[in-house]
């Protein structure tokens, strides 16, 4: 398989490094300061680049028919826009906040959780996440994506940095040196808390998801998730 990395900062040399131990191949090594380059060249693209490149990068692969996997968070204002590129030029894309295999299993055991605490509400339910120093944007798309599941499962409306309503979930987020990411779920009482937390050791794991999520959109149509690359859903 060939490979286009859009964005070739730490997370694309860890791809790189992962992808050419599975037999693939880099064709393409995309920065600020590339041009001139052919996309087509290309079996698949991955995007690991910044907010402000991302959607032109998708809107490229998708333009040129080649898959695109997306894991840039940041972006996500235009995130319909480029569903709608994908069905215009019947393409392939998948967007994940997180391409850890841990991480998504940590998605799903969150709404399980989500679920049966709803009832509960003597529980108050925030969120953590803390990641290194260079991390650009927020809170971190993992931490929304997790909010946005314990949303679908609960009676909370939102979520908010830091102060929050009692309709809201609150979010922490942190930024110290050398933390690849951690994510912590509380649910607390009076009487006693309930956390559920994933740890990365290192940035291996998100650059594995990424490249198996690049293997399998091959010869596919449409707009995936992680959980169908991992038949989670």
């Amino acid at each position: 398989m060939k490979i286009a990395l859009l964005g070739y900062g730490k997370m694309g040399k860890m791809i790189e490094q992962i992808a050419s131990k599975r037999g693939h191949e880099i064709v393409l090594k995309v920065d600020e300061h590339t041009t001139g380059f052919d996309i087509t060249t290309a079996h698949v693209a991955i995007d690991f680049s910044i907010p402000a490149s991302a959607f032109k990068n998708i809107k490229m692969c998708l333009e040129n028919n080649i898959p695109v996997i997306s894991g840039t968070t940041g972006w996500l204002d235009k995130y319909k826009e480029a569903v709608q590129l994908c069905e215009k030029h019947n393409g392939a894309f998948i967007y994940a906040s997180n391409y850890s295999l841990g991480v998504n299993i940590f998605f799903q055991l969150n709404e399980y959780l989500a679920t049966m605490m709803s009832n509960l509400s003597q529980y108050n339910v925030s969120i953590e996440e803390i990641h290194h120093t260079q991390k650009l944007d927020a809170p971190s798309g993992t931490a929304i994506t997790l909010a946005e599941g314990i949303i679908k499962n609960s009676s909370k409306t939102g979520w908010k940095l830091d102060q929050a309503n009692e309709n809201e979930i609150p979010v922490t987020a942190k930024r110290i040196p050398d933390v690849p990411g951690t994510h912590t779920i509380t649910y607390k009482s009076e009487v006693d808390t309930i956390d559920i937390t994933h740890t990365a050791h290192n940035r291996e794991g998100f650059a594995l998801g990424a490249v198996i999520a690049a293997e399998w959109i091959i010869g596919k149509k449409g707009v995936f998730n992680m959980k169908d690359v991992l038949n989670l859903s």
